[in-house]
């Protein structure tokens, strides 16, 4: 057991070998998986009775519905449902909502010009391709593309057929670039306010950091996407969207439609537990203000770059109530981030562990929690945001014992 416990602390079990090795198997499984999934599918639909990629059906049935000229019926739970079933022949599939700002209906639009297979395959390759080079660049090393492509989150989000590598791309990219060109950083910031529940603790970070350039971009962005969405689609599809929001929070997140086990935050685990819905809620907002608080030190700070990074992506998956397994792909921009740190640096206590501990957790979550209710994904991430701040910590501290020993 000491043995054991000693191969944790130190990541020495982790070996170059091993890395490679485990990527390995996962990407045959993953391949042989996908391959055979779509093999034994009816059509475009699974044995399972639902669509080949899952959720992509809502981005298709919403941009096939503004090539009719009704992007707003895709707000509408009965309308959008009735375009899933045209999409597939008037087959009864499973219904999946559009809940984006109107602004994203330009990837609705282009996908659905193109038939349904067509459209998911570009769809995951380009997003895809996005999310390996910012990966690549945020960890410019031999080994990177690898583990990226074989992180289990990327299978989760390939049979979601969801934006999990377009949402890492984004946050992952605009953390790389935020030093050299901070307006291109702001610009890919404003453009992730399609998933607007991932850049509530972003303002507090640029804030502390004083990264107004970042700021300015972001808004500017964000102001020109709702501008081309009025001018494009009309104000209607935005009362649209707005109505609409009242139905994702009662029926998706609050009573659970999308399943306990598949939502990765407090909010969630607190009401799989049992607990009310103003309980689960009081237990988001504590959290997110210790977020808010933490995140605010550290980018005020003077710790190193790849820490106030990992952080931020950690924090944007905590904050929100509603954040699926796909999303954890996001996941991978702080494991980069805080490897590019420890291997500038050294690795601390345990520090190895955990960083493999977050990269095998999606694989694992869903399962666990839906069979024990351990949310698993939460605990995971809760435990790598400590361990960056106490990184962070640390660094301080040997930084300061550095400086008295030079003045002395």
């Amino acid at each position: 057991m000491a043995h054991f416990w000693q191969a944790l602390r130190s990541g020495d079990w982790l070996t170059a070998a091993r890395m490679r090795g485990y990527s390995l198997i996962l990407l045959a499984i993953g391949a042989l998986a996908i391959t055979g999934w779509v093999a034994v599918s009816d059509g475009l639909i699974d044995r399972n009775g639902k669509p080949l990629g899952t959720d992509f059906s809502n981005v298709y049935a919403a941009g096939s519905l503004t090539w009719q000229g009704r992007p707003a019926d895709a707000y509408e739970p009965a309308l959008q449902h009735a375009e899933e079933k045209a999409v597939f022949g008037g087959r009864d599939v499973p219904f999946f909502g559009w809940h984006y700002p109107p602004f994203f209906f330009v990837v609705a639009f282009l996908v659905a010009a193109v038939p349904y297979a067509w459209g998911l395959l570009i769809w995951q390759i380009t997003s895809f391709a996005a999310y390996l080079a910012t990966l690549r660049a945020i960890l410019p090393r031999r080994e990177t593309m690898l583990i990226a492509a074989a992180f289990p989150a990327v299978f989760v989000n390939v049979g979601h057929g969801h934006n999990g590598f377009l949402t890492a791309a984004l946050l992952g990219g605009a953390m790389h670039w935020l030093d050299r060109k901070p307006w291109l950083a702001g610009m890919l910031i404003g453009c992730l306010a399609y998933k607007p529940q991932f850049g509530v603790l972003i303002p507090i970070a640029l804030l502390a950091g004083r990264r107004w350039s970042t700021m300015a971009g972001a808004i500017l962005t964000v102001a020109a996407l709702v501008a081309i969405s009025f001018a494009s689609l009309g104000i209607d599809v935005w009362h649209a969207f707005i109505g609409s929001m009242k139905f994702t929070q009662t029926i998706v997140l609050e009573q659970g439609g999308t399943g306990w086990e598949k939502i990765q935050s407090i909010f969630s685990a607190a009401r799989n537990w049992g607990a009310n819905v103003p309980t689960a809620y009081a237990l988001q907002s504590a959290l997110a203000l210790m977020l808010a608080a933490s995140l605010a030190w550290l980018w005020h700070s003077e710790a190193a770059f790849e820490l106030k990074a990992a952080a931020l992506a950690i924090a944007s998956l905590l904050a929100t109530p509603y954040v699926l397994d796909y999303d954890l792909v996001v996941l991978a921009v702080a494991i980069a981030f805080f490897a590019r740190h420890g291997l500038k640096h050294g690795f601390g206590d345990f520090e190895i562990s955990v960083l493999a501990a977050a990269w095998i957790m999606p694989l694992l979550t869903r399962g666990i929690a839906g069979a024990t209710g351990v949310p698993l994904g939460l605990i995971v991430l809760l435990t790598f945001y400590g361990l960056v701040l106490r990184r962070a910590v640390l660094d301080h501290a040997a930084a300061n014992g550095t400086q008295r020993i030079a003045q002395a």
